[in-house]
């Protein structure tokens, strides 16, 4: 079944009979907190290794099996499976065949949204895709009100508003800030501008897609500024890279669209996953500086530079930092010529 935006944060509340569930779209950040509070409403968190299997994309042969195998110690199993593509179509196909008591949990940012996965879960009678775009508008400004209010602290309309353009680039990272400033204005508080920007700042609107975004238009500073914030809220460098490659396929997607004459303008209004509508510029100044060829070469670099912070020892960070700032100097360059 499809799970639409309204309906969501119900269901996962309470998923019933599903024993499968696609988490899919932009919002990383969405995707990752939706994964762990399924983890813990199924599992009950994840102290228990005999009741949470967390694999990895090369790993996905494993899920009939897991999703078959019976807890050691009682309960529930779940099956988390990290950066889906299409490619895991046929190990997820035969674990939903099967006749295994496992939940699976499969997460999947950048994914086509008519993808075979994405089909796969909707017609399933006992599987789930649910979307995780990013919240904006009136829906974000929905979101920080019901948090500060919950929290008994009141928050300025000016202010609000200024929080609305600051944030709602990534779940994650809005959900910290807010919290941020909740503790911020303490119990019976109030919010206005200057405790808005005192404890939000301006960089707050940054995450990893910042980052990545600001790479491939070639603004090198934005994307050291942001790239730093991200590695700083523990993004790991194997994270950095994967949401980069993510990253690329999409504008590789984007830019064989353009082959048949469509306009850079109106290809990135087309793009699936949807680009949020701050960064359309961004991303319509990377499709005139990157060919098709010269972004499928970039896909490669960043999946060797993936496979590189995965040796012993290897200084994962550093590798992923000089992978991201390189795609900006190479866009930077382009600019230019």
């Amino acid at each position: 079944m499809e799970i639409d935006a309204r309906r969501a944060n119900a269901f996962l509340r309470d998923p019933g009979a599903c024993r499968a569930i696609l988490l899919y779209g932009e919002d990383v950040g969405l995707i990752r907190s939706r994964g762990a509070a399924l983890v813990k409403l199924v599992a009950g968190g994840t102290d228990d290794p005999f009741r949470l299997i967390e694999l990895e994309r090369d790993a996905a042969d494993r899920i009939p099996e897991e999703m078959a195998a019976m807890s050691l110690t009682g309960g529930r199993r779940v099956v988390r499976l990290r950066d889906a593509t299409d490619a895991v179509l046929g190990h997820v196909t035969r674990a939903l065949q099967g006749r295994g008591e496992g939940f699976l949990i499969v997460e999947a940012p950048g994914l086509p949204s008519r993808g075979k996965l994405r089909a796969l879960f909707k017609a399933a009678s006992d599987a789930a895709a649910v979307a995780c775009y990013p919240v904006q508008g009136r829906d974000l400004l929905a979101l920080i009100r019901q948090m500060v209010t919950e929290a008994g602290v009141q928050v300025d309309s000016d202010a609000l508003t200024w929080l609305g353009d600051q944030l709602g680039a990534d779940m994650a990272v809005t959900q910290r800030e807010i919290e941020k400033l909740i503790l911020y204005a303490g119990p019976g508080g109030r919010v206005d501008m200057e405790a808005a920007r005192v404890s939000v700042g301006e960089l707050s609107g940054l995450s990893m897609e910042d980052a990545l975004f600001a790479a491939t238009s070639g603004d090198i500073q934005a994307t050291d500024r942001a790239l730093e914030l991200a590695v700083a809220e523990g993004l790991t460098g194997v994270g950095v890279l994967r949401q980069a490659l993510v990253h690329l396929q999409r504008l590789h997607r984007v830019r064989l669209a353009m082959a048949g004459g469509m306009p850079a303008s109106e290809a990135a209004k087309a793009a699936r996953p949807p680009v949020f509508f701050r960064r359309e510029g961004a991303f319509v100044q990377a499709l005139g500086l990157w060919s098709a060829e010269a972004l499928q070469a970039a896909c490669q670099r960043v999946w060797d530079a993936e496979r590189a912070c995965k040796r012993t020892g290897a200084p994962d960070i550093a590798l992923a930092m000089s992978a991201v700032l390189g795609l900006a100097q190479r866009s930077a360059a382009a600019r230019r010529r």
